[in-house]
């Protein structure tokens, strides 16, 4: 192994990584511009105040990889001191981290109607914000890498709220999104999608999170856990542009409607033949009445569109 493998090395993987997800976040961020949503506008300033906050750590994450590789190419002593865009780190993915998880918060409380649940995600996702900010306030004082190990209570209390968070959110959705499965094959499809974009998205998160914590305590002196740490906002940002751009693929594939009578025959009509007997309303998440589109359930007529209503009460995907 070479002399700057678990320092250098490891740190500009992580920032290759980290670029590849700007990609994606870049991506998303042009699809959500160019489809028109008509989201209020917390929703866009959301939006914007993410894809403004990753195009800067990212561009600060290459100019630190510039720094080491390039300005201070012959100066193996640069390493042991911690560039800004690396102290920044804690800092960009506190706040990501927390935007995205009171989405995500207000996303539960819309499908269950708890107020209890929405008040556990806000109490545990104020405090990891604060940690973090804590964390990345102390390193940018302290600067120095080999002294950063003062630091490891900050670190544990920091992520260990943050994976709390996210493993809540993440079973909490699976839960909402299985006890809302109705036996219909279309409806049940589209919440499959759901809950394995939930398991997906939520794991990525935790895996990086527990990553950055164990190579943080077991390997200070080297950058392993940098190769952890610096991707982690781009995750957080990924998993909220995702569930807002994958509306238009769950009301495109809930749009059919078909008329289901006493024995297996299915025979396609249109949803004005619907008899009114009940009503149900699965809303794709979005945060307008506007773009709800309604499932309804009936005795002879089954309406299969983006919402539904399980017992009256509207959930909001």
């Amino acid at each position: 192994m070479g002399e700057y493998d678990t320092t250098l090395g490891t740190l500009i993987i992580g920032i290759f990584f980290n670029t590849y997800l700007y990609g994606l976040v870049t991506y998303q961020f042009a699809a959500y511009c160019n489809r028109g949503f008509n989201d209020p506008l917390h929703i866009k300033a959301m939006v914007w105040s993410l894809f403004t906050l990753d195009t800067f750590h990212s561009a600060a994450a290459i100019y630190m990889a510039w720094s080491y590789t390039v300005t201070n190419y012959d100066n193996p002593a640069a390493l042991a001191v911690a560039e800004w865009p690396y102290t920044f780190t804690p800092i960009g993915t506190a706040a990501a981290a927390l935007v995205t998880q009171l989405f995500l918060g207000y996303r539960i409380w819309r499908l269950s109607g708890s107020n209890f649940l929405y008040s556990i995600v806000i109490a545990l996702a104020l405090p990891s914000f604060a940690l973090g900010m804590a964390c990345g306030i102390k390193a940018w004082m302290i600067q120095v890498l080999s002294k950063l190990p003062q630091l490891n209570n900050l670190v544990i209390a920091w992520l260990a709220f943050q994976v709390t968070i996210d493993v809540f959110i993440t079973v909490t959705l699976t839960i909402i999104f299985l006890r809302s499965k109705t036996g219909y094959h279309k409806t049940d499809t589209v919440l499959n999608r759901l809950i394995r974009g939930a398991i997906q998205t939520g794991l990525f998160a935790v895996i990086f999170s527990l990553g950055d914590l164990v190579s943080f305590l077991a390997l200070p002196t080297t950058n392993l856990y940098g190769m952890f740490a610096i991707p982690i906002g781009r995750i957080y940002t990924n998993t909220l542009f995702d569930t807002l751009l994958t509306r238009d693929k769950l009301k495109a594939q809930m749009a059919g409607t078909y008329e289901r009578k006493s024995g297996n025959e299915i025979n396609w009509a249109h949803s004005t033949t619907a008899r009114n007997v009940s009503n149900i309303q699965l809303e794709v998440n979005k945060e307008t009445t506007t773009d709800a589109i309604p499932l309804e359930v009936h005795k002879t007529v089954f309406t299969e569109r983006s919402s539904f209503d399980g017992d009256g009460k509207a959930m909001v995907l």
